[in-house]
């Protein structure tokens, strides 16, 4: 069987073309990711999810998708409920740590539930980064809180609600977006802080660096390396977020279409892969883009196949836990907050 190609891409409907299917079956990419242009009801995204995995021939075949809660849900009514952003669990465990993280693990579970119905297997979650005052809204109230510690403890019990259902998390944005001054979707930021500052945030990714994937940041550490963001910078993946941080999961790239990143689509592929990525994600779905991605994208071997390999083991862990019960509980804890 031809190896599947080191990348994570999207689609630009409800349903494939003919150009994406043969795309798909031509280039065989490791992940799909879907986005809320690619929703429609329940049985065509189950169809279009379905199809992309008959496509690369891979039943096992990872399908993202970015599902935190708050402003940043792609499945929403009547496919899932809306949730809370990640701040209110920060403010139940401000309130009383146990509830906090119960609740932290309970809205996990719950996404595990509503995702794996349509067949998505991955969740781009849990949120590690850690805002600063002055820092740009892009993060914002999407974070678990204010202190390393205590977004370690919530993104930990996240991490877990997702694996106990089955779903493969992805810890985000390594080694950490949290004192950006700017939106990385429309420009690059650059973070000017200290060593000693910027190792504050890498705390909670260093205590999850077990993680099996994590998903790099857009962003200049001008301390670390002033030229490139971490997504491709040498420096970065190894001497931090492989080194300092020590994650040797599957290391994937934020999304290469967003405007903090320029060049070319195959010279972005290549300067991802020679930071020392192991798969560059691109997410608007249009195809002369991933085409041009593609030509400089390598093959699933190596290294990448085992970290691949690995981040994969947790697929279908299941807890037996009892939706109804979870979904009643969450209610419960988030009542007192609506």
């Amino acid at each position: 069987m031809t190896e599947s190609k080191a990348m994570i891409v999207g689609a630009a409907g409800k349903a494939l073309t003919d150009d994406e299917i043969a795309f798909f079956r031509d280039e065989r990419p490791w992940g799909f990711i879907v986005f809320s242009r690619n929703i429609g009801g329940a049985d065509q995204l189950t169809d279009l999810v379905a199809s992309v995995r008959d496509c690369v021939g891979r039943p096992d075949m990872p399908v993202f998708i970015d599902q935190e809660g708050g402003r940043v849900q792609r499945l929403t009514p009547p496919l899932a409920p809306h949730y809370p952003p990640g701040a209110v669990l920060g403010r139940i465990y401000e309130r009383d740590r146990d509830e906090g993280l119960r609740a932290a693990w309970l809205l996990a579970r719950l996404h595990a539930f509503d995702l794996a119905r349509y067949g998505i297997n991955a969740d781009c979650l849990p949120i590690l980064d850690v805002p600063v005052a002055g820092a740009h809204d892009i993060i914002g109230d999407r974070a678990y809180g204010h202190q390393p510690e205590q977004v370690e403890a919530i993104g930990r019990a996240v991490m877990q609600g997702l694996l106990d259902g089955g779903l493969l998390p992805v810890i985000k944005h390594i080694p950490g977006h949290g004192r950006a001054g700017a939106d990385s979707h429309v420009e690059l930021p650059v973070v000017d802080a200290s060593l000693d500052e910027l190792k504050q945030d890498f705390a909670p990714f260093r205590g999850l660096n077990e993680a099996v994937m994590g998903m790099t940041a857009h962003v200049i550490y001008s301390a670390l390396d002033a030229d490139r963001p971490a997504t491709t910078s040498r420096k970065v993946v190894e001497e931090i977020i492989r080194g300092e941080i020590g994650f040797d999961g599957l290391l994937m790239s934020d999304d290469l279409c967003m405007h903090a990143m320029s060049g070319s689509y195959a010279q972005r592929a290549a300067d991802v892969f020679a930071a020392g990525c192991d798969m560059a994600l691109h997410c608007n779905g249009e195809l002369h883009e991933m085409i041009d991605l593609a030509s400089r994208t390598p093959a699933v071997t190596g290294l990448i196949a085992e970290r691949a390999e690995r981040a994969l083991k947790p697929l279908g862990r299941q807890d037996y836990a009892d939706e109804g019960a979870c979904r009643s509980e969450f209610e419960e804890l988030t009542a007192v907050l609506a």
